[in-house]
């Protein structure tokens, strides 16, 4: 009755469900992340996300971000700032400060979310324009001082 049907939706790119980059623990980094891809931050992240792919944020993770967007997010860490994705989950651990728009959405017991959950057939993630083609891989772009090693 309630069944929903399990096909690939023809409208979507083919999507990464595995980590290809990762940001490390002890690592702060700020600037923008966008292409194709799976990304695993463990670090201190701040600044823009939009991947066609999976982002997971680690239990050590700390990301801000406006709107992050991605197919499939992940937090066991701590994220401040929108969602927008096809399908997210909040583990045990995760910490979510921020309104979140997605097609699918899971918790573990004790995760926290502090903001509205909208639900939709297929949220618009508006990764068409920033999206690379299908051969490259995660771009990221680091903001500030050059200088500072």
């Amino acid at each position: 009755m309630f069944k929903r049907s399990t096909g690939q939706n023809s409208d979507r790119p083919a999507t990464i469900e595995r980590v290809t980059s990762v940001l490390g623990t002890g690592l702060n980094w700020q600037g923008k992340i966008s292409g194709k891809g799976g990304v695993r931050i463990e670090g201190i992240f701040e600044g823009e996300i939009k991947l066609r792919g999976l982002v997971v944020v680690g239990e050590t993770g700390k990301v801000t971000c406006e709107d992050l967007r991605a197919n499939t997010v992940i937090i066991a860490g701590a994220m401040h700032g929108g969602i927008t994705a096809d399908k997210l989950e909040i583990r045990s651990t995760g910490r979510v400060w921020g309104n979140v728009t997605v097609a699918a959405f899971t918790t573990e017991e004790g995760a926290f979310l502090r903001g509205q959950v909208t639900m939709q057939d297929h949220p618009d993630l508006e990764l068409k324009s920033d999206a690379t083609s299908d051969g490259e891989e995660t771009q990221v772009q680091e903001k500030g001082n050059p200088s500072e090693s």
